[in-house]
């Protein structure tokens, strides 16, 4: 018999195929303009004549759902195939893309990363704003308290959408909400509050306020607290259900025009074919623009290659990483065996022993053992799982633990070994068993004509692999620029306690860019991701194995990025000029610019010419290549100083030369040139090196890839 959601899917697609016949249908897109200098009401006037001229002159008026005026132009509009051509091609056009729905992507991570509470704080902390375009914040949490805070720095020009249920303070300094399409669920909350949880867990964990004797459910007792505590927090809501790419544009439109200072996006979703089809590259870049750096995840479609959904080089990319601890949750057998593991289990079963049956037995009239093995959800009898422990195939535990406990089960045990160094609550005692575990406990269930189990109270033990990459997070290289390496760092991104707690690994080095800033606030947003890049702590490989474009530089060290020696520093002409390389045309880069930005006529540049904190050199296995690299470092640290470069190497067939090999600065500021050579083959497809310049006090680490790719 076929499955309900399987004949509902056929029916949709059907019905969807026929629509597509009948009509050209109308979708909501996007049509970017760039950073031209128009008034409101010129705008408004030119968006309407540009729509007049593409839309059939016996349609309906269409209206525009949005326009962008703060920091970039543009507006959102339902248009039909053909239209999209046409107005793609009209004058101050930089990009027309669909409105498409995006996904969002601590106790102990401070003191993990070596972050204690009693760190040296920056006088003018306090001044710094952190900008969260997220699901919204809960306001009433002790994270957020205003105690000890006057008002708003003076450069905040941002507002708060107060409602009957939300106000802001001297913490949260401004909130808003965006719903670009004007369609509310009964379950929406019309207003900045979160009730998913994930923009609070992420403002919290960069800029909550200290919160002793926190945990969850006993869970990682301990303070809670964010990198920069005095730091101010502004909210942009954007996320529902998803996320839509209007929504988040409207949201960097605002938030650079407010005057926040480091902009936290911890969404994504595929990854696009071109930057400027892409509302966070847009965003990130006017940001950048203005003196801002957005600080983005790296995506959570891991661990397969090149699978990353924010790249942007004028941003960073942040991948997650493992600390040191994790839950285990302990299974007794009827046989008396005991197996271990993994889930957040604060259910207590007591010891007390349940029948035990596999899912694929206890299939109901519609849903089939195939799918019952895996304990899908409408899959399952009732009347076979009530009060018993179910034993489930496949690596879906959430869905196995929600399916399970809606049909009356007392507990679920998963098998696999997909994502075992993560794991979500249960709504029923659960835990996720190894693939050897799991095959002993259905030989057990097997063996026996009454097989019953316990499930245990989960334990916090130690991690004694951290760090080490997250399954789940995002793999590069960079599709769109080979030669620019992604991501750029990993930070903690599993088993964080903090407010309304949700995997999120971009809080921390959100947090991390805030610190420097505050010691920092003239530098620009490239001079921060330098120095949170180079004295980044680097990942054993040995447990990473995809190296580099598993972690980047490394996982970050706050304390160290305040004072790195040495910056590599770019600015909005480095970036154009690495997109004249990319083939971007000038007549392109002067919509997007707004103005006279141009391309040499004849160049030979790269990306390798962009003056990043590491190297990454896509080439062929077993054959020969010679390719360089240009740099320029700044001195931020002493003002006399000479550094010598060191390289190491982990592939015999690479030679690696640095030119000059000696950099001497007489002050702080002045700046240096070198050249970086690579030459040679590679018989793996990733072959890992770094330079490190040395004083005798500071030492300046980039990673070197060299690699093949499909």
């Amino acid at each position: 018999m076929e499955n309900h959601y399987v004949r509902r899917a056929r029916q949709a697609m059907q019905y969807f195929h026929l629509s597509l016949i009948i009509v050209d249908v109308f979708k909501t897109y996007i049509v970017y303009m760039g950073s031209g200098k128009v008034d409101e009401v010129s705008a408004l006037s030119l968006y309407k004549s540009m729509l007049q001229e593409v839309v059939d002159s016996k349609a309906a008026e269409r209206p525009i759902l949005h326009h962008y005026k703060r920091s970039f132009n543009g507006f959102v509009v339902k248009l039909t195939g053909e239209e999209v051509k046409r107005i793609a091609e009209m004058d101050g056009v930089v990009s027309v893309f669909p409105n498409e729905m995006k996904q969002l992507h601590t106790t102990r991570s401070w003191d993990f990363l070596g972050f204690p509470t009693q760190v040296e704080r920056s006088t003018i902390e306090s001044n710094i704003i952190i900008g969260v375009i997220d699901g919204g914040i809960w306001p009433e949490s002790h994270s957020f308290d205003k105690k000890g805070l006057g008002p708003p720095p003076s450069k905040w020009k941002g507002s708060c959408q107060t409602s009957t249920n939300f106000t802001c303070n001297n913490k949260i300094v401004g909130a808003k909400y965006y719903k670009t399409d004007g369609t509310f669920s009964p379950e929406d909350l019309r207003s900045p509050r979160d009730s998913k949880g994930h923009g609070t867990h992420v403002a919290s964990t960069a800029a909550g306020m200290p919160v002793g004797m926190a945990s969850m459910l006993g869970f990682g007792l301990g303070t809670a607290r964010g990198a920069v505590p005095s730091a101010r927090i502004a909210v942009y809501k954007v996320c529902w259900h998803g996320c839509t790419d209007a929504d988040i544009l409207a949201a960097f439109d605002d938030a650079i025009a407010d005057g926040v200072d480091i902009l936290s996006v911890s969404l994504g979703g595929p990854a696009n074919e071109q930057y400027f089809d892409d509302p966070v590259a847009i965003g990130a870049f006017h940001a950048m623009r203005n003196g801002i750096l957005t600080v983005t995840s790296a995506g959570n479609l891991g661990p397969s290659p090149a699978t990353l959904s924010n790249f942007s080089p004028w941003s960073i990319s942040v991948g997650a990483s493992t600390m040191d601890r994790k839950f285990v949750t302990k299974v007794e057998l009827g046989d008396n065996k005991t197996y271990e593991g993994v889930s957040i289990n604060t259910f207590d079963l007591k010891g007390d022993m349940y029948p035990l049956i596999y899912g694929g037995d206890a299939a109901n009239s519609s849903g089939g053992s195939s799918l019952a093995r895996y304990c899908f959800p409408n899959t399952l009898d009732p009347n076979s799982v009530k009060g018993k422990i179910v034993l489930c195939d496949g690596d879906f535990s959430s869905i196995a633990a929600t399916s399970t406990f809606l049909a009356g089960a007392v507990g679920v045990l998963t098998q696999g070994e997909t994502r075992r160094d993560s794991t979500s609550i249960f709504p029923l005692p659960g835990s996720y068993l190894n693939s050897y575990d799991g095959a002993g406990t259905s030989i057990y269930l097997n063996s026996t004509r009454n097989p019953t189990a316990t499930i245990f109270k989960s334990e916090e033990v130690k991690n004694t692999l951290a760090p080490a990459v997250v399954s789940f997070s995002s793999r590069g290289p960079n599709r769109l620029t080979p030669d620019i390496l992604k991501p750029d760092l990993v930070a903690p991104g599993v088993y964080v306690l903090a407010s309304w707690s949700e995997i999120s690994p971009i809080s921390r080095v959100k947090g991390a860019a805030a610190y420097v800033k505050s010691f920092h606030p003239t530098w620009s947003p490239a001079a921060i991701k330098s120095a949170l890049m180079t004295t980044a702590k680097p990942l054993s490989r040995k447990i990473n194995h995809d190296a580099e474009f598993a972690y980047g530089a490394g996982q970050i060290d706050p304390i160290k990025a305040v004072n790195p020696g040495l910056v590599y520093d770019a600015g909005e002409s480095d970036y154009i000029n690495l997109l004249c390389a990319q083939g971007y045309t000038t007549r392109f880069l002067r919509r997007l610019t707004g103005h006279n930005s141009s391309c040499p006529e004849t160049t030979n540049a790269t990306a390798r010419d962009l003056n990043y904190p590491s190297f990454a050199l896509q080439t062929q296995l077993a054959k020969s290549t010679n390719a360089t690299f240009k740099r320029t470092v700044t001195n931020v640290g002493s003002s006399v100083s000479t550094y010598k470069a060191t390289v190491t190497v982990s592939s015999q067939g690479l030679k690696i030369q640095v030119n000059p090999s000696v950099l001497s600065f007489t002050s702080v500021g002045q700046k240096k040139t070198f050249e970086l050579t690579i030459e040679g083959t590679i018989e793996e497809t990733i072959a890992s090196a770094s330079l490190v310049w040395n004083d005798g006090n500071f030492q300046v680490r980039s990673p070197i890839v060299v690699y093949h790719i499909e």
